[in-house]
């Protein structure tokens, strides 16, 4: 992404451009953060956007701290509370073409998670990434037989669709002197497990203090902790369409995880 700033811009606003992008690209990402934050999230606020470029609030930063971690585990639950329509619904109001990164993404609202999430999450970057030479012939054979047992509802649950973040990952957590701030959503109708898991996967600082605060606000599912492998496949295939074959031989690993967990 070519970011830089616009003119006028005053000392309180954060620009991003990106010439020629999709006319959805960053209209995905303001209706992302603006449905996030009618939940009651912690997000960037959206001050412009264009099909070029998006104006958000410019952000102080701080370092990480128990507490702020707590509020945010807090913060992140009753977003999830929040819900959507269906497993892969978009922003309210918003019906073009979602990203995670600059990578476009589907998003076919469905009926049962696991039959979501295996197409739609894990087994649309696939191809990808075996066309990139990330993931051998073994770990995308394994992937898809992991995905054959999640679309079966192995894993379905009682849980409504949950109002997801989506791209999750620590580098989407900002640390400012008011607290945690979200940014940079591919937000969607999913599963809350697959948020936590995803700030699991890349080390979100403060993790057990953000699950403490979580907890009492929506205790989570009994095994989750062991479950965590299975919503990582969705982080772990869009890496390893473009990241490199380390995030194939960890995508491998948790397909085969996820097929143990479920015999």
């Amino acid at each position: 992404m070519v970011i830089r700033h616009a003119g006028r811009v005053t000392t309180a606003e954060f620009v991003k451009r990106r010439p020629g992008a999709h006319s959805d690209f960053f209209a995905a990402e303001a209706a992302g953060l603006r449905w996030l934050g009618a939940a009651g999230a912690p997000v960037v606020a959206v001050l412009d956007v264009s099909a070029e470029h998006i104006t958000l609030e410019r952000l102080a930063s701080a370092p990480p701290t128990s507490a702020a971690a707590h509020a945010f585990g807090a913060a992140l639950a009753w977003m999830h509370d929040g819900g959507a329509p269906k497993f892969g619904s978009p922003p309210a109001g918003f019906d073009g073409q979602l990203y995670i990164g600059s990578r476009p993404m589907p998003s076919e609202p469905t009926s049962t998670w696991g039959e979501f999430y295996a197409a739609q999450r894990v087994l649309a970057f696939v191809d990808a990434a075996v066309s990139a030479g990330n993931l051998t012939r073994r770990d995308a054979d394994d992937t898809r037989a992991a995905c054959e047992v999640i679309a079966s509802g192995r894993f379905d649950d009682d849980e409504q669709p949950a109002r997801i973040h989506g791209d999750l990952w620590s580098g989407n957590v900002m640390w400012t002197p008011e607290g945690v701030v979200m940014i940079d959503p591919a937000a969607h109708g999913g599963h809350r497990e697959t948020d936590l898991a995803m700030l699991a996967l890349f080390g979100c600082p403060e993790f057990e203090s953000v699950i403490e605060g979580y907890q009492l606000t929506h205790r989570l599912r009994t095994g989750w902790q062991d479950r965590v492998p299975v919503h990582q496949l969705h982080p772990l295939a869009v890496h390893a369409a473009g990241h490199g074959p380390g995030y194939g031989t960890e995508l491998g690993r948790a397909a085969r995880r996820t097929v143990e967990l479920a015999a």
